[in-house]
């Protein structure tokens, strides 16, 4: 049955550079000589460490243990030593180091024991529990943990899952040859999602550039017997793969600005994490590697499933690193970034290693005064206004970017890609969203500190009240006390009680003047250590002795 699609607004159509890398099969490389796996690698918290330098470890063992619940965890790609636990230089554009686990392996590859669980007997929490401990994170490039997205919602309950295949950027095939592949284990993937989420339908779509994806994933749902999962093929436009355009293009359904496609009933999963899924759930195999697609200026473009924290400069060896090379980048053309480094570690963000060169990726032009053409807005497929954002960011006006909708920008580079005077749009909105982000976290120190400042003089004045109740407790106990014992002899007036105190003072001064006076009486004690003085020594102890003298004498 054919099934109605949409169009999304905007999008545009570059060259895709597809066929090379997709004439041959997945390959597994070789271990590296070491593994610099980076404890942080999905959004969320980043996991502790599990493990110190010098430990023995296994292929699929825990090294990095989730930090709450918005954090997955990391596991050893490969059995070996643990040689330290430092900062490490990671696939990131900020060229900043993360936590890592250095890894030498032993070329055994020895698995911890595995044991898969019962999906039909386990309960839905402790399956997606399963899951974040198991590592799984989206795989499409948001890295979001895949547990979070399975807990449906009791408000809108999942009406449709929709199985991402589309992979629209330039370059990158390791989708389609996953699909390809391994369709099978997709589709298992994908009854257990639909098992968690409780979903009526699901739709896996797939660009009508991958005719051979298509039709193999076809033949998975027909020979799983799965009703109500169809296989659908969509126009290649870029960014068909981004979550909101390919649900528009499916369903019909457009996610407005600052909603979510939950709301509406719908969720969305790439098919390499529903892949993931299966091995973990179904295989007890942790996320311990992926499918990366390695190409550009490369003799030999190919689809390697990679370890992570393998260096991405031994990666690019294998398909043959021509001359010329002069940056790494982790994606593709449109959204890919640069790397800091050429053997920063593959993470789980990694689907694609392309590699520039001045020849395939010549300098970009010099930028020029923006016109306002619109040519920006007419190839935004989130319906925004380019242009306003550029401005606005580029003024530093960060609070009028956010009224046009800044975040809902997805940083496609449709933007960029047609602008006739050149000029790198998507890096406007990067730094705009990065300054406020980080007002953001400045804003939420200083309410911090300042509710620890009024809490501080709260306490404070707290304890000041509650000293000054215990004094006036204590004086009213001793005034009790005294009037009491006052109160035994009603006989005496209150002329008397003054007296009484005149006569004990001056009985005190006498006291003291008694004692004075028979410290003066008393013998003077004889000095020490003045046998065999000399003649100078002793005259200058007999004249202080005499000025002792005369000054008691005057005192007397």
């Amino acid at each position: 049955m054919l099934r109605k699609l949409f169009k999304f607004h905007g999008g545009v159509k570059p060259a895709t550079h597809k066929d090379a890398a997709t004439a041959s099969p997945i390959v597994t490389p070789p271990l590296p000589a070491r593994l610099k796996v980076p404890l942080h690698q999905s959004i969320g918290g980043t996991p502790r460490p599990l493990v110190k330098a010098g430990d023995k470890v296994l292929k699929g063992q825990r090294i990095g243990g989730a930090d709450g619940n918005v954090s997955s965890a990391v596991h050893a790609p490969t059995s070996g030593t643990v040689l330290a636990v430092e900062p490490v230089v990671t696939a990131h554009a900020s060229g900043l180091s993360t936590l890592s686990v250095i890894i030498e392996p032993d070329g055994e590859e020895r698995w911890i024991e595995r044991q898969p669980i019962d999906l039909r007997a386990t309960p839905a929490d402790e399956i997606r529990d399963y899951l974040r401990d198991q590592g799984v994170v989206g795989l499409g490039g948001a890295v979001f943990p895949s547990h979070l997205k399975l807990k449906a919602s009791r408000e809108k309950p999942t009406r449709t899952l929709v199985i991402n295949g589309a992979e629209c950027e330039p370059f990158i095939t390791c989708d389609d040859m996953l699909m390809r592949e391994r369709a099978a284990g997709i589709v298992s993937g994908i009854r257990v999602m639909r098992q968690i989420l409780g979903a009526e339908e699901v739709i896996v779509g797939i660009e009508d550039n991958k005719p051979a994806a298509v039709d193999a994933m076809t033949l998975a749902v027909q020979t799983a017997g799965l009703d109500q999962v169809s296989v659908v093929a969509i126009p290649t436009r870029y960014p068909a793969g981004g979550a909101k355009q390919l649900i528009r293009v499916l369903t019909g359904i457009e996610v407005p600005h600052g909603a979510r496609s939950t709301d509406y009933g719908v969720q969305c999963f790439n098919v390499g994490t529903a892949y993931a899924i299966h091995e973990a759930l179904e295989l007890d195999q942790p996320l311990i590697s992926r499918i990366v697609t390695v190409a550009g200026n490369v003799g030999q473009p190919r689809n390697y499933e990679v370890l992570f924290g393998t260096p991405m400069n031994e990666l690019v060896a294998l398909a043959g690193e021509l001359p010329g090379t002069d940056a790494y980048i982790m994606g593709g053309p449109m959204m890919g970034f640069r790397m800091p480094a050429f053997d920063v570690p593959v993470v789980k963000a990694t689907n694609c290693v392309l590699v520039s060169s001045p020849s395939l990726f010549p300098p970009p032009p010099p930028e020029m005064n923006c016109i306002r053409c619109g040519e920006c807005a007419k190839a935004c497929p989130a319906d925004l206004q380019p242009f306003e954002l550029y401005w606005f960011s580029r003024a530093k006006n960060f609070g009028k970017a956010q009224e046009y909708h800044l975040f809902d920008c997805i940083e496609c580079g449709c933007c960029s890609y047609v602008c006739p005077s050149h000029i790198r749009l998507v890096d406007y909105y990067r730094f705009a969203k990065s300054e406020i982000w980080a007002r953001e976290r400045d804003k939420d120190a200083a309410d911090a500190a300042r509710e620890r400042f009024d809490f501080r003089n709260l306490r404070q004045e707290r304890e000041k009240q509650e000293k000054a109740a215990r004094l006036a407790a204590k004086a009213a106990e001793t005034r009790a006390k005294l009037a009491g014992e006052s109160g035994d002899d009603d006989k005496t007036t209150s002329s008397a009680k003054p007296s009484q105190a005149e006569e004990a003072k001056k009985a005190l001064i006498a006291a003291a003047l008694e004692k004075a006076r028979q410290q003066k009486e008393r013998a003077p004690v004889p000095p020490r250590n003045t046998d065999n003085l000399s003649a100078d020594k002793q005259a200058e102890i007999d004249a202080i002795e005499a000025r002792r003298a005369a000054a008691r004498q005057e005192a007397e």
